[in-house]
C-alpha cells in the first residue's frame, strides 16, 4: 500500500490513546467471526482491541487486512447498546450517519482536501449480508484516495467495513468491489 492511502487508513482509525489500546483476538467473542491470516484474496496485517475510554467511543475491535495495494478495515464496536440485524434498522441507519461524518472530520483533520461523497447511502450486499453503504474520496496532493464504507449489526454488533484504494496503484472501484465480494462472503459466512 502506498504510503498516502497508510496515512489515509490510519486518518480513518479511532482517535484513542494508546494506553487503551491491545492487540485483538483472533475471533471476536461477541459476533464469533474468525479473523484468518488470509480471507479471500485479502490478508491479514494487524489488528487493535480498544477499550472503553469515558467521553470518547466505546470499546471495539479494529482488523486490518490487505489486498494489493488497497486496504480493507473491520471495526466490530456495539457503541454501548445492542445492534439489531441488518442494515435498514434505525440503529445502524443513525450510526451510519455518525461513521461518515467522523471519516470526514478526521480525513479533513489529516490535511487532506476536496473532501467529496454522496449526500444519500445505499445498499450494498456482499454475499448473504447487507449494508449500508458509501464510496467518498480526498485529495491528497496530485493523489486522490478513494474508499467504501459498509456498516451493518450483526450478532448484536456494528460491523463496519472500509477499503481504500488509489487510481494511483492502479486500483478502481471495480477492483474494491471484486476484492469486498472474495472477502466480506469468506468473512461473515
Amino acid at each position: 500500500m502506498s504510503k498516502i492511502a497508510t496515512l489515509f487508513a490510519l486518518a480513518l482509525l479511532w482517535a484513542l490513546p494508546a494506553a487503551a489500546q491491545t492487540q485483538a483476538p483472533s475471533v471476536h467473542p461477541g459476533t464469533k467471526i474468525s479473523f484468518a491470516p488470509t480471507v479471500g484474496t485479502a490478508k491479514f496485517e494487524n489488528s487493535m482491541h480498544f477499550t472503553a475510554v469515558s467521553g470518547l467511543r466505546g470499546a471495539g475491535d479494529t482488523y486490518t487486512y490487505s489486498v494489493g495495494k488497497m486496504q480493507i478495515t473491520i471495526d466490530v464496536f456495539d457503541a454501548g447498546r445492542r445492534v439489531g440485524a441488518g442494515s435498514t434498522n434505525p440503529t445502524v441507519s443513525n450510526q451510519f450517519d455518525t461513521e461518515a461524518n467522523a471519516s470526514e472530520q478526521q480525513i479533513r483533520q489529516a490535511g487532506y482536501t476536496r473532501f467529496e461523497r454522496p449526500t444519500v447511502p445505499s445498499t450494498c450486499t456482499y454475499g448473504a449480508v447487507s449494508f449500508r453503504c458509501i464510496v467518498y474520496s480526498a485529495q491528497s496532493g496530485a493523489t486522490r484516495l478513494y474508499s467504501k464504507m459498509l456498516l451493518t449489526g450483526y450478532n448484536g454488533y456494528f460491523v463496519k467495513i472500509a477499503i481504500i484504494w488509489s487510481l494511483a496503484d492502479s486500483n478502481s472501484q471495480n477492483d474494491a468491489d471484486q476484492a469486498l465480494n472474495s472477502f466480506i462472503p469468506a468473512l461473515m459466512h
